[in-house]
């Protein structure tokens, strides 16, 4: 069983049930095993990322929006408690930092669509609307609960496999803020930004309440 490629197969559903239901017995559930060393490295750095976007963020002019998210974006918000639960969501993205000269060191979105499923017994994240879509799933890494996935772009509508495109492969923390909200942080995605931050709220309570 290619493990990489199961990160995409569950959160998209390419395979039948009983398929995934194999899959997943097979699959080891250390995320180090499954994550490309260069995802383990980006992960590993996820404070450095929030605090250098925050900075950037913050000398562009947007502090007092910075203020305004309260939790969301303060990067040791983090409280003990459970992932979130299966359902839908809605998602509000935040891009903190700019990659490369010109680009805008602060972008919020308005929310988007995104589920949580239990896929055979492994937690998977996907954002269904937007222009760019992560999906992925959800390991248990100990302290943090880390999202391992891959980007879709435009109209694609299917992921590509985990590990074979350095560009699309994501890596990130699921964290619960103790208010009925939780974060996906992603540190030094591939595209534009320093560090991607996206709230989840259930889809019953409206998003940044």
């Amino acid at each position: 069983m290619n493990k990489a490629w199961l990160v995409a197969a569950l959160a998209l559903g390419a395979c039948a049930h009983e398929d995934r239901v194999t899959a997943a017995a097979q699959l080891s559930l250390d995320w180090r095993r499954v994550a490309t060393p260069a995802d383990r490295e980006r992960l590993s750095r996820w404070r450095t990322a929030f605090v250098e976007g925050l900075a950037q963020a913050k000398a562009s002019g947007h502090a007092a929006d910075i203020a305004r998210e309260g939790r969301l974006l303060e990067p040791d918000a983090a409280v003990a408690g459970g992932g979130p639960p299966a359902g839908d969501y809605r998602c509000r993205v935040i891009k903190l930092g700019a990659k490369g000269k010109g680009g805008l060191a602060y972008v919020t979105y308005p929310a988007f669509d995104c589920r949580i499923a239990d896929e055979a017994g492994i937690a998977s994240f996907r954002k269904l609307t937007g222009s760019q879509r992560p999906v992925g799933v959800i390991l248990d890494g100990g302290q943090k609960l880390v999202f391992l996935g891959t980007l879709v772009l435009g109209d694609e509508q299917r992921a590509i496999d985990y590990g074979r495109d350095a560009e699309r492969d994501m890596v990130g923390a699921i964290e619960n803020l103790g208010d009925g909200r939780w974060r996906l942080i992603l540190p030094y995605p591939h595209y534009e930004s320093v560090m991607d931050v996206i709230e989840l709220v259930p889809a019953t309570i409206k998003s940044g309440s």
